[in-house]
């Protein structure tokens, strides 16, 4: 198995980032200044993979070993912010946008959510649940603090293509190497969040 640096730093930056964007989109939506969006956006990318490391004992959770994901989470935060205020509000646009980075978001923290619980010797049934965790945690926390249902409580698969990815990213290993396990995992979580997305949308617009 290749380094644990090159499985999960680079996929975990990006979907720190993605998620922290969504967040601020969010924060945006529900009124929040660009502070509150900072906030939103940190517990939002970090939440999942904080919950998995202290599952896990992993401590100082991956965050606090690594600056690199507060220096990711925090610009992209502001940026997404000033985005989100200069798109046009009632037409969906900005819903679809965080939506969209929320799937890629579950399908990268998913993935190496599994890859750091299999590292740490657990169980495949083990890691295919901390991968969810890790994959859906950071959207509950981000939805509840803007006072929303979380879309993991809600009749959208978001948790079951979690765990639908997460295991087979674990029976595809038994067959192919890792790079093509996790891209066409990936590919699959994104593209089934997706179609769920496009062709019964969640009712928070």
């Amino acid at each position: 198995m290749e380094t644990l640096s090159f499985l999960f730093v680079p996929p975990s930056l990006l979907a720190t980032a993605v998620m922290a964007a969504s967040a601020a989109i969010q924060a945006h939506r529900a009124e929040m200044d660009p502070f509150g969006a900072t906030v939103l956006a940190i517990a939002t990318a970090m939440g999942g993979g904080t919950l998995r490391d202290l599952f896990l004992g992993l401590t100082p959770v991956f965050w606090i070993r690594d600056v690199r994901f507060l220096a990711v989470a925090v610009p992209i935060a502001l940026i997404s912010f000033v985005i989100a205020t200069r798109m046009s509000a009632g037409n969906g646009r900005r819903f679809q946008a965080l939506m969209h980075l929320d799937a890629i978001g579950l399908a990268l923290f998913t993935l190496t959510g599994v890859q750091v619980a299999m590292d740490a010797g657990t169980s495949p049934i083990l890691a295919i649940v901390i991968g969810c965790i890790t994959g859906t945690a950071g959207g509950m926390i981000r939805d509840l603090l803007c006072n929303m249902t979380p879309s993991l409580l809600k009749e959208d698969l978001y948790a079951t293509l979690s765990l639908v990815g997460g295991g087979a990213y674990l029976l595809l290993l038994q067959i192919t190497d890792n790079t093509v396990a996790a891209v066409a995992s990936f590919a699959l979580i994104l593209i089934a969040r997706i179609a769920v997305l496009r062709y019964a949308p969640p009712a928070r617009e």
